[in-house]
């Protein structure tokens, strides 16, 4: 009985992979295949000059607002389906949460949360009494962004940090 099953399944087995590759095989139209003829006249193929003069090369295409929005839609719709799903609008921000979730537990904590001004604190603690003078305070001043020297085709620096932003950690 038991040899009769495993046969049975066998065999729609090798009829499943026969229609696979039946389904699958590549079928190719010979007529619409393009004759390829070195007897066709050819374009000006000269090569051009070394000083290039009188040459101008093709405009650089430029890419609309609605291409730039459908590539940002596209970053966020993972599964193609035409629209985003709240899971997929959040899964970005899921490698930064997990970084912060130190224990790993799935809840952020508030020390979790703050870990980077904690140990910016600490740092900045020299003597270890858990409060900072004046003088270790200064050491917390946040460093100031290096400037390019020429801004010759690079994009605009980011904004630079207000003091809140520092604060949060």
């Amino acid at each position: 009985m038991n040899r009769m099953v495993l046969g049975g399944f066998a065999a729609l087995l090798m009829v499943a992979a026969g229609l696979f590759w039946w389904q699958g095989r590549a079928a190719v139209d010979p007529g619409k295949i393009p004759a390829f003829s070195l007897a066709a006249p050819q374009e000006d193929l000269s090569l051009p000059t070394a000083t290039g003069a009188g040459q101008k090369g093709a405009a650089l295409p430029q890419a609309s607002e609605q291409s730039k929005e459908q590539k940002r839609f596209d970053r966020l719709d993972r599964n193609r389906d035409g629209k985003i799903a709240r899971v997929e609008m959040l899964a970005p921000r899921a490698a930064a949460f997990r970084k912060l979730d130190t224990d790993g537990n799935n809840l952020l904590s508030f020390e979790e949360w703050a870990v980077k001004t904690g140990n910016k604190f600490k740092g900045a603690d020299a003597n270890g009494d858990g409060l900072l003078d004046r003088g270790e305070f200064a050491t917390t001043k946040p460093k100031p962004k290096v400037q390019p020297a020429c801004k010759c085709g690079a994009k605009a620096p980011p904004p630079a940090p207000t003091p809140s932003d520092d604060d949060e950690g």
